[in-house]
């Protein structure tokens, strides 16, 4: 479903800030609150907004070193399998299915490199990994975007 201009401002303003009120988002489309409410239930239940979450600062809970894995999975592994499988691991921030030789990459931060290698370990560790390959981040030098999964 690809959204209108009001439903696409409505969706950026809560991606900014989940707790936003109805009210004040509002005010930034020129809808009443009433309004907003109704446009984002409707949202909800066409599945364009699929939750709301909160994203945190992996350097704030002391998780200051940051790699990435790559994952090859066995045969006749889905996207839902890898996801799930993923999801148990709060140090993950981001995972996705990618071309080339790997099926999925898979961002992690860590405490420091003991951290990383268990969360390596754990990961490598699942039914559906056949083996890894990871790297980690030495210096960042763009990101565009935050590290949290999407809201």
């Amino acid at each position: 479903m690809r959204l209108n201009d009001l439903d696409e401002r409505i969706v950026h303003a809560l991606a900014e800030d989940a707790r936003r009120s109805y009210a004040d988002i509002g005010e930034l489309v020129g809808l009443s609150a009433p309004a907003v409410k109704r446009r984002v239930d409707r949202l909800r239940a066409e599945g364009v907004i699929t939750g709301f979450t909160v994203r945190v600062d992996p350097a704030a809970m002391g998780w200051e070193t940051e790699g990435f894995i790559e994952l090859f999975c066995r045969h006749n592994t889905s996207p839902a399998d890898i996801r799930r499988g993923l999801s148990r691991y709060p140090e993950v921030v981001s995972a996705s299915t990618v071309t080339g030789d790997a099926d999925a990459i898979v961002q992690v931060f860590a405490s420091d490199m003991r951290h990383f290698e268990r969360v390596l370990e754990r990961i490598a560790g699942e039914a559906f990994v056949e083996r890894t390959k990871s790297v980690l981040v030495l210096s960042p030098l763009l990101r565009r975007f935050s590290s949290g999964a999407p809201a």
